[in-house]
C-alpha cells in the first residue's frame, strides 16, 4: 500500500512538474541580448512591429525550424544561409536596427534566387515541397515589410 501511494505521488509530482520546451530558434535570451540599449533606439528610425506577437514572424521562425533537408548538399548550404538571414531578419527587427533588416532582406533575396536556380536538379516532389516553403517565407516576409512601411 505505501509503496502504491508513494508511486502515486511521484507521478503526479513529475506529471506536474513538465513544461513544455520552446523549440524556437528565437528564445527570449536573445531577444534581450540583440535589443541594445534604450538610448541607442532613439536615434534610429523606429520599426513599429512587435515581432513576438506577429503571426508572421511566428511562421517565419516555424518554417526555419521546420525546413527539410534534401539530397543536393549546395542547395542545403544555401537554404542554411537563408535561415540565417531570416533570423537576422527577425533579430533586427525586433531591435528596431533599419540597417540590420535591410541588409538580412538582401542577404534573403541573394539566397532565394540561389536556391531558385539550384532547384532545377530537384525531383518533382522535393521540388513542390521547397516551393511551398520559400512562397511561404516570402509571403510572410512581404506582410511583415508592408506593416513596417504602413506604421
Amino acid at each position: 500500500m505505501k509503496r502504491l501511494f508513494f508511486f502515486g505521488v511521484l507521478l503526479i509530482i513529475t506529471s506536474c512538474a513538465t513544461e513544455k520546451l520552446n523549440f524556437s530558434p528565437l528564445s527570449n535570451n536573445f531577444y534581450s541580448e540583440s535589443k541594445g540599449s534604450n538610448s541607442d533606439r532613439g536615434l534610429k528610425k523606429s520599426i513599429d512591429i512587435n515581432i513576438k506577437e506577429n503571426v508572421n514572424a511566428s511562421e517565419i521562425s516555424n518554417l526555419i525550424s521546420t525546413f527539410p533537408k534534401f539530397k543536393n548538399t549546395d542547395l542545403n548550404d544555401e537554404i542554411t544561409s537563408l535561415k540565417y538571414s531570416l533570423q537576422n531578419y527577425l533579430y533586427a527587427i525586433d531591435a528596431n536596427n533599419v540597417a540590420g533588416k535591410n541588409r538580412a532582406v538582401k542577404d534573403f533575396e541573394k539566397s532565394y534566387k540561389k536556391i531558385q536556380k539550384l532547384r532545377k536538379n530537384l525531383n518533382k516532389d522535393d521540388d513542390e515541397v521547397l516551393n511551398r516553403y520559400l512562397v511561404r517565407l516570402k509571403t510572410n516576409i512581404t506582410v511583415i515589410e508592408d506593416a513596417i512601411k504602413g506604421s
